[in-house]
């Protein structure tokens, strides 16, 4: 666990995301939580070394199994957007591996079948406020990698928890994208508003103004490439002639090559059937 501001901790050490902790004179408020129940446990105890007996809240930053299958763990009230727990109330109750091979952590981290999701109990639609004494954390919706997607922000620290709208050397989850709300959200963290901010992705800690511009890049020209293949109907089994390019662009490590060429396929298969070619799964990829 790394103190990076005066009660704003980042830990980095569980298979997932990276994780954030806010420690506020009433609360603690952390931001997403390890996939496996006993890191969560491991994270949670370290937590109440820092702040035993106060009252504790788990910012979910979107859905993703990543971050979201182990917050039971956690033992908090779980926060997150109206979009998110939208997609709980269609999931099963219990989760069962959903599909293998779409590149995420989860995958890595041995069997987790089983696990019962924690439907968020306090939701938001545009923003939301976790208020102390000696503080707060605010809690702002930025779709782009999930429609429910959003930012947990300490004002008084200047650190942005950013979730996985910027990526560090690892190519972007599109399966539930949305990529012009997501440039979108790129401009503003490139905007004056966030200059002086320290910014935290869940996939690759600090981030630097140089990695949002490449990952904007990146997202430009895959978008001008699939509505080009959109518009012209093309089959989803071009899609994988995309994938070497923005590997490449990711400046990935050369050990996870199949990893995230399992997540750029699935992603860009789900986003081009989303978007432009209504197809089941099953048909032709």
């Amino acid at each position: 666990m790394k103190k990076i501001a005066d009660g704003v901790y980042l830990e980095s050490a569980y298979p997932g995301v990276d994780l954030g902790a806010v420690i506020l004179d009433q609360c603690t408020v952390m931001v997403d939580a390890p996939p496996r129940p006993e890191d969560g446990k491991a994270w949670l105890n370290n937590l109440r070394d820092l702040n035993p007996g106060a009252e504790r809240f788990l910012i979910t930053l979107d859905s993703h199994p990543d971050r979201s299958l182990g917050a039971r763990a956690m033992e908090s009230t779980v926060v997150a957007h109206q979009a998110t727990r939208d997609i709980y109330n269609i999931r099963p109750m219990v989760f069962k591996g959903l599909e293998n091979e779409s590149g995420a952590d989860w995958e890595k981290s041995g069997v987790l079948n089983g696990i019962r999701w924690l439907t968020p109990q306090i939701v938001f639609s545009n923003q939301a406020r976790l208020h102390g004494d000696d503080g707060e954390v605010l809690i702002e919706h930025h779709p782009g990698p999930e429609e429910g997607a959003c930012w947990a922000i300490v004002p008084q620290a200047g650190v942005a928890f950013i979730g996985d709208t910027v990526l560090s050397r690892q190519p972007p989850f599109l399966a539930n994208a949305d990529l012009p709300s997501w440039i979108e959200t790129l401009d503003l963290l490139l905007s004056k508003e966030y200059k002086e901010y320290k910014l935290i992705s869940s996939r690759g800690g600090n981030i630097t103004e140089n990695v949002i511009r490449s990952m904007r890049r990146t997202l430009k020209y895959l978008h001008k490439r699939l509505e080009k293949l959109g518009r012209h109907k093309t089959k989803p089994s071009e899609l994988e002639k995309l994938v070497p390019k923005l590997l490449a662009a990711s400046e990935s490590p050369a050990k996870y090559k199949q990893s995230y060429s399992e997540r750029l396929k699935y992603g860009l298969f789900h986003y081009y059937a989303n978007h432009y070619y209504p197809i089941s799964p099953k048909s032709e990829k």
